[in-house]
């Protein structure tokens, strides 16, 4: 199983390396990194383009659908995995995309929360109580969930639905993949 990481980036210089270097650390199982510079005008791509697995690419559409389709063209993997540049990835969070994905094969789409690293404890209270309460009830309530910064689709799943929906430019995105490909196959939130 092949796993590609697509990164949308735009103006995001003072965290894309932050990004990359968690990605060099726990990305060792991964297929591709791929950044998807979308229509910055500081030094993302430069930044970007100093790590030596990532291929780094630009779309001059500017909106984050666009940045992921981006991705998507230019990815190889079966499983397409997305995080956002201003993340950081946790240790063994490949490993759970490649075991999720093998356990289940009616599994299209795999998502879950993420923590912000650079808000203060109490803001990190709240967003745990956030993802912890509000989410689980939406989830549980739709059968279907996905937060951007911390997707991963079956690039089969994704081109029966057509990809990305381009007329969405930031807001919603993740919600209507999410409702999408629930269409065609289970959307885990974990």
């Amino acid at each position: 199983m092949k796993v590609s990481l697509v990164i949308p980036a735009y103006n995001e210089e003072k965290y894309i390396g932050v990004c990359l270097e968690s990605v060099a650390k726990n990305g060792e199982k991964l297929h591709e990194i791929i950044v998807v510079n979308n229509a910055s005008t500081d030094r993302t791509a430069e930044i970007a383009a100093r790590f030596g697995r990532v291929k780094a690419v630009t779309e001059s559409e500017k909106g984050v659908t666009r940045a992921r389709q981006r991705g998507v063209r230019e990815s190889s993997g079966d499983i397409i995995a997305f995080i956002d540049a201003d993340t950081k990835m946790p240790e063994g969070w490949v490993n759970k995309i490649i075991k999720g994905f093998e356990i289940d094969e009616k599994l299209v789409c795999l998502s879950g929360p993420y923590i912000f690293y650079d808000v203060s404890p109490l803001a990190k209270v709240f967003v745990w109580l956030y993802w912890k309460v509000f989410a689980r009830l939406a989830y549980l309530f739709t059968g279907y969930m996905a937060v951007g910064g911390n997707l991963v689709i079956r690039r089969e799943a994704l081109e029966k639905i057509g990809g990305f929906d381009m007329s969405i430019s930031f807001y919603g995105d993740d919600t209507d993949i999410a409702r999408r490909l629930y269409k065609v196959g289970k959307v885990k939130f974990n």
